[in-house]
């Protein structure tokens, strides 16, 4: 007979639809790459972009576009809840959810200018709590003068995030970050007017404003002291270097602080390595590995990687684990992602870097449900994570992956690529395979072994399907995607619901977000479908939390 219900049904279990078609009475939409998906909502979208942001853009999306779908959303949210919106940005940017901190500092700024009065009141208020660092606030004054100009409440805003800080703590934001992206503190300074609590203040800001030393008459304290000393190095950047070591220590100093030729010598950056936070040593590695302050069973290696294992050290400081990642793929490569500069890794520094990956994470319970972890390896996922280059989205979610596989038990691995386990959609070629990789392996050699899978169509269906065909028991199906799918002849909605029917099982799917685009495959209608940010340091807890 014809089966005409294949084509046309009222109960979405009973239908098998193309990936290139919408299913018949969802609310489905097309999405970049030509395929149908559900379309998130202002809200969900705001979160996607607090994480990822939209830098470099996707494969079918390039950055200004995407920048603008995702502004509108933000715009939106604003407008119809814009207290609420202030509040979403300072969890993602305070509780160190995000790879960095820009996307939620252009939406603070959003509000303050495009809010009504009580948001921009809220978005003002929460300034220092979201711009913490000298660049934080050159950021956010770089992106609300595309809002609003310099009323009151920018005025005020901006005085009081100079006033209400501890004297030494505005001395080190002062000298640690003096200018960024076309803003110095001395623009901000004869801006907003502060008025100083105290003599410190007022000295520290008329060293600013006037670019030069601490005037004679200016009192003594552990802020103005440290600016004597950086006053003191920049009179004689050529000095002995061992003079200059000693008071780098003495006086606490960052590596900003620094005149350049002094960084030359390893002596300094022994200095430098005592007091130096966590994310620039972080940053520094390779520097700290090159001029031979790390080297093979050096007591700074053993430091290095003391620090690196204290996990509650790393969430304190906010180093988000694909930093972490990101200086561990870079770090173990011995040179830099342009070629500029190499180095021979510290293995005691790689393992601590692999560690850190994973301590940087909140922990996990284990939930021991049966998980089937699916990773997209398409083209679409070689853009950059988060404009941190060097690291595609690819390599990345199988970090991602890792974090819940080491958790969990009972697990395995697989990825859309060409071979396995096939299926052919208008010609193209999409594939399941398993992987061997396991959370005992270290994070690097994962990624690179995932970075060289061959390309295929995305078919984010086949884990279900193959899971159905197979008889595997899975409780949870984790599906790490850019939800940029067209290639397949069921969506991943249906498999799911035919393989709870014909198993009885009642499975879950969790679907990861690896780009701030507006969708997913995940049904929102469906109770059983979770969208997750891929990339927020909260994303393993979640999913834990959605399988039990």
């Amino acid at each position: 007979m014809m089966d005409f219900t294949r084509y046309v049904a009222t109960r979405l279990r009973a239908l098998v639809t193309p990936q290139s078609e919408p299913i018949p009475g969802s609310a489905q939409v097309p999405n970049s790459a030509g395929g149908f998906a559900w379309a998130l909502d202002n809200w969900s979208r705001l979160d996607r972009f607090l994480v990822l942001g939209t830098e470099g853009g996707t494969y079918y999306v390039r950055e200004r576009e995407l920048t603008v779908q995702n502004a509108g959303s933000v715009a939106e949210c604003i407008a119809e809840d814009g207290p609420r919106v202030v509040r979403r940005i300072v969890e993602v940017s305070t509780g160190g959810r995000a790879p960095k901190n820009d996307p939620a500092l252009f939406a603070l700024a959003m509000a303050a200018g495009l809010g009504d009065e009580a948001t921009r009141s809220a978005a003002l208020a929460a300034l220092p709590g979201v711009a913490r660092t000298g660049t934080h606030l050159f950021h956010w004054l770089r992106y609300v003068g595309a809002f609003r100009g310099w009323g009151r409440g920018v005025r005020r805003a901006v005085a009081a995030w100079y006033t209400a800080r501890p004297e030494r703590d505005l001395a080190y934001q002062l000298l640690k970050y003096p200018q960024r992206d076309g803003w110095s503190h001395r623009d901000a300074l004869r801006l907003a007017h502060p008025r100083p609590r105290n003599e410190v203040q007022r000295a520290l800001f008329a060293r600013t404003v006037a670019r030069g030393p601490l005037g004679e008459a200016a009192a003594d304290s552990p802020a103005l002291d440290l600016a004597r000393a950086v006053d003191v190095l920049y009179a004689d950047p050529e000095m002995d270097p061992a003079r200059a070591a000693a008071l780098v220590r003495d006086a606490r100093l960052t590596r900003e602080m620094v005149p350049t030729p002094l960084l030359r010598h390893a002596v300094v950056w022994e200095a430098l390595l005592q007091e130096m936070p966590l994310t620039a040593l972080v940053r520094s590695l390779a520097t700290l590995t090159r001029v031979g302050v790390l080297a093979p069973g050096s007591d700074a290696a053993r430091s290095v990687a003391a620090r690196l294992a204290d996990g509650e050290a790393l969430r304190r400081a906010r180093v988000h684990p694909v930093q972490v990642l990101s200086a561990l793929r870079t770090y173990a490569a011995g040179h830099g992602v342009r070629g500029r500069g190499s180095w021979t890794p510290v293995a005691q520094v790689v393992d601590a870097l692999d560690a850190a990956f994973y301590l940087a994470f909140r922990a996990v319970e284990p939930t021991r449900k049966r998980m089937m972890l699916a990773l997209d390896v398409s083209a679409s996922m070689m853009t950059n994570v988060s404009g941190l280059e060097g690291l595609s989205c690819r390599e990345a979610s199988a970090a991602m992956a890792l974090v819940t596989a080491a958790t969990e038990p009972r697990h395995f691995f697989t990825a859309f690529t060409e071979g396995g386990y096939r299926s052919v959609h208008h010609g193209v070629t999409s594939g399941l395979v398993p992987l061997s990789i396991s959370p005992r392996q270290r994070l690097d050699d994962v990624v690179r072994q995932v970075g060289t899978l061959p390309f295929g169509g995305t078919d984010c269906a086949l884990p279900m399907i193959e899971a159905e065909k197979r008889r595997w028991a899975v409780d949870l199906f984790v599906v790490y995607t850019d939800s940029e799918t067209w290639a397949g002849d069921v969506h991943p909605a249906q498999a799911l619901r035919r393989y709870r029917e014909r198993t009885g099982i009642p499975a879950k799917l969790a679907v990861v977000a690896m780009a701030s685009n507006g969708f997913t495959i995940a049904d929102p209608e469906d109770a059983g479908m979770l969208d997750v940010v891929g990339f927020d340091a909260s994303a393993p807890q979640l999913i834990a939390d959605f399988a039990r």
